[in-house]
């Protein structure tokens, strides 16, 4: 990365202007209106702009040569938690929306959780693009691309493979600079998996995970939001029995009257309050976990309909649809003062007065869905994320729907892929939406290819395995994979069932999920398209698994 194009679109003057030219080692990158300085340095690109007067980009990008390979490997990182990211073949035309699902997708707001609102998905194969880190892979060396920060706004790696170049961009809408700004900070790291990824954490300083492996228990995979106290006793209960050291029994979505609401307590669910459980949990000698989404709340919530200052405004004034959930939801700012002391208010009752020791944050990408007080979408989240540490201090945090570097050193756990759901084939609706829709084929696939992340920037959360028979269409071969994918590579092991009601091959196979074993990944990539194998150690003995990644069946390897 010594040598690069800049391919600028700003507004200036009250006018739109477009230039391009070359970046030069400490010689400014001039125009009438700003300077460019950047900085290289083994590997690391930095980029600073000194606007003359004020500026704002609506296109910043770099542009660099590199040389791809006919059997290199592309993997981008999707914008959040649930987004699809997997190791792509240079031929591979990406997962994009559907051109007869896009505008039933704009209509019903799924489009939001996403970037497709401000990024153009290309419309050839070859061509790709992640978030804040992302390598080529030739054979068993490693390029990998990675943002620094991205308190500057959000940095977008674009893959060109029919032209061979790395198209280095920065999402800067709503930023307009009159002071110095940092905007480029990236680097780029050559060798084995593991070292360049040791090294990429490394430079940005992130501190392990204080936390290492945890197992547990969450409401939400059986019962959704149907859940009430005697549901909770009696899985409670089941899980007590078993010998296995159980970490944490979490409480999903459906405690609560109203997203939004968190402090309001369903009394026919729970009629003697959330204290209570938490304090059952306790007894059993489990952590206790609660689920909210903080920066959203249902049209009908007290919140929205109460407070309608601290909904996110669009630019007529209108607040913003975060989501489709609950029959949609808006988005809270928490840079207003006082959602940001609700906000904390509801926190400190649940982790200091009901005793919850850990929350599970859902819906985070809502607190940067619309970039505003001159700040970009990655600026709002690197910020919203500080906010929730500060309001959280100690306890647990287990993110989710929420774009992934901001999170680094910021939660202990992390979810890095989508929802598992209770079949593994997409139906034609799951092939004509968006990439952050539930599926258990993107579930297993981002657990496999975001490894990476863990013990380096968190834990990571690969979602559920489920053995049960019951409200289940997954078939045992289909659950057995989940479950071992989930130990070789998640660090936190979350079931939805009844344990009582397993049989003795589910008790078993349950048993040896959360059985400790001294495991290295070897290998896993797509030997073929829709086919993923993966080589490990399992405490010293080589192993492998085959399967096709689109139905979940089994082509070669053991459990």
């Amino acid at each position: 990365m010594k040598e690069c194009r800049f391919q600028l679109t700003y507004i200036a003057d009250g006018q739109l202007h477009r230039t391009c030219g070359k970046a030069q080692e400490q010689q400014p990158f001039e125009t009438e209106h700003f300077s460019l300085m950047t900085q290289y340095e083994k590997g690391r690109v930095r980029v600073r702009i000194l606007p003359k007067e004020p500026v704002s980009f609506t296109q910043f990008e770099m542009v660099f040569r590199y040389p791809y390979q006919p059997d290199s490997r592309v993997f981008v990182n999707g914008y959040q938690s649930w987004t699809d990211s997997k190791e792509y073949f240079v031929t591979d035309r990406m997962t994009h929306l559907s051109p007869l699902s896009k505008a039933w997708i704009k209509e019903m707001s799924l489009d939001k959780s996403g970037d497709y609102t401000f990024h153009d998905y290309p419309k050839t194969s070859g061509v790709f693009h992640g978030y804040s880190y992302s390598y080529v892979r030739n054979g068993e060396t490693v390029d990998l691309f990675g943002s620094m920060t991205e308190r500057g706004g959000y940095t977008i790696f674009n893959f060109d493979c029919n032209r061979n170049l790395l198209i280095v961009e920065k999402d800067l809408e709503g930023v307009v600079m009159e002071e110095p700004y940092e905007a480029v900070d990236i680097v780029h790291l050559r060798g084995g998996f593991d070292q360049v990824f040791d090294r990429y954490f490394q430079l940005m300083e992130i501190p392990k995970p204080r936390v290492q492996h945890k197992c547990g228990y969450t409401t939400w995979y059986n019962y959704y939001p149907h859940i009430n106290e005697k549901i909770v006793t009696d899985d409670l209960e089941a899980l007590a029995k078993v010998p296995e050291q159980i970490d944490i029994f979490q409480i999903d979505d459906g405690y609560q009257t109203a997203v939004g609401d968190w402090l309001s307590t369903d009394p026919e669910k729970f009629p003697n309050g959330m204290k209570a459980v938490a304090d059952q949990i306790h007894s059993k000698g489990m952590l206790a976990g609660l689920w909210l989404a903080h920066f959203g709340c249902e049209y009908h919530s007290t919140i929205a309909e109460k407070h309608p200052e601290w909904l996110i405004k669009n630019e007529k004034g209108k607040p913003v649809v975060a989501g489709l959930n609950w029959g949609g939801f808006y988005a809270i700012d928490f840079n207003h003062p006082e959602a940001a002391q609700y906000i904390r208010n509801c926190f400190d009752v649940i982790l200091n007065e009901w005793g919850y020791d850990m929350v599970k944050l859902d819906f985070l990408y809502a607190a940067c869905i619309l970039p505003q007080y001159n700040k970009s979408r990655g600026q709002l989240m690197c910020e919203a994320m500080d906010f929730i540490r500060d309001c959280v201090g100690d306890k647990l945090i287990l993110g989710c729907g929420v774009p992934l570097a901001p999170c680094y050193g910021k939660v202990d756990f992390c979810r890095i892929g989508a929802d598992v759901c209770l079949d593994w084939k997409p139906t034609l609706h799951g092939y004509l939406t968006h990439r952050e829709d539930a599926t258990t084929k993107n579930a297993v696939n981002n657990t496999i290819f975001r490894r990476q992340l863990d013990g380096r920037a968190f834990c990571n959360d690969p979602d559920v395995f489920l053995l049960r028979d019951y409200n289940m269409q997954l078939n045992m071969t289909q659950r057995k994979i989940i479950a071992k994918v989930n130990k070789i590579f998640g660090n936190l092991l979350f079931i939805s069932d009844n344990v009582d009601r397993y049989d003795a091959e589910q008790m078993a196979v349950f048993q040896d999920t959360l059985k400790t074993s001294d495991t290295k990944v070897l290998s896993a990539e797509y030997v073929k398209k829709d086919v993923v194998e993966v080589r490990f150690l399992e405490d010293g003995v080589e192993k492998h698994l085959r399967f096709n990644i689109t139905d979940g069946a089994l082509l070669e390897g053991e459990f």
